[in-house]
């Protein structure tokens, strides 16, 4: 699979290419900012883009606005969104957009638990979401007591929920929660019938499950 990555950074720029290339991944492109990302993307149509949140010119969303444009004109290429801090409007923009499958967003202190973060890079590249544990959590806590579809879920369910968006199977959600992988399986399908999702493959409605987590968090 393809990728392109932009980060201003050289050296985390040297060191995500290191870790891309151990995730099986080829390199098309670097980028230091938001326009040379474009037209690499555009010209490389990779599996995967590894976006830097604040670039240059301004160093403000430069890459969140650069992401955006490349759901909208290439759908097929994930991206995975790399932050220094926790923005979490960022991440609730970025998964509304294109049904939300094939992305990520991550703080970059991730980097450095190698093994983790190259499940998350497979895991965005081959559609799935990887929400990084803080921006789940200040998504929680920034709904606080607002009402919407949500309020059908237990408190159980809606810690499943939580860690399906942070883009954990059923076995990680088991492990995290010392439950039962059926145990698991169950809340899901009550999750999937309170928010009245369709029937659809698995992997989709997960995705379906986490952007309504965003929207009632937002």
């Amino acid at each position: 699979m393809r990728a392109v990555i932009a980060e201003d950074s050289v050296l985390l720029r040297i060191g995500l290419v290191k870790v891309l290339d151990m995730a099986g991944f080829e390199v098309a492109a670097e980028a230091g900012d938001a326009e040379r990302l474009l037209a690499a993307v555009a010209e490389h149509r990779p599996e995967l883009a590894l976006v830097d949140v604040r670039m240059p010119p301004g160093f403000t969303d430069e890459g969140v606005r650069a992401a955006l444009m490349i759901r909208q004109q290439h759908p097929d290429t994930a991206v995975l969104l790399l932050s220094q801090y926790v923005e979490e409007r960022y991440a609730a923009d970025l998964l509304a957009t294109h049904s939300g499958s094939g992305i990520g967003y991550l703080l970059k202190q991730r980097v450095a638990d190698v093994e983790e973060f190259i499940d998350a890079l497979r895991r965005v590249a081959a559609g799935g979401t990887a929400l990084d544990p803080q921006v789940v959590a200040q998504l929680l806590l920034r709904r606080g007591g607002t009402r919407g579809p949500l309020d059908r879920l237990t408190p159980r369910e809606r810690d499943v929920l939580g860690l399906m968006a942070e883009g954990r199977s059923n076995a990680g959600v088991a492990a995290e929660l010392v439950v039962s992988e059926s145990a698991v399986a169950k809340h899901i399908n009550s999750i999937f019938a309170k928010l009245d999702l369709p029937q659809a493959d698995g992997d989709h409605r997960r995705v379906l499950a986490v952007l309504r987590f965003l929207e009632g968090a937002a």
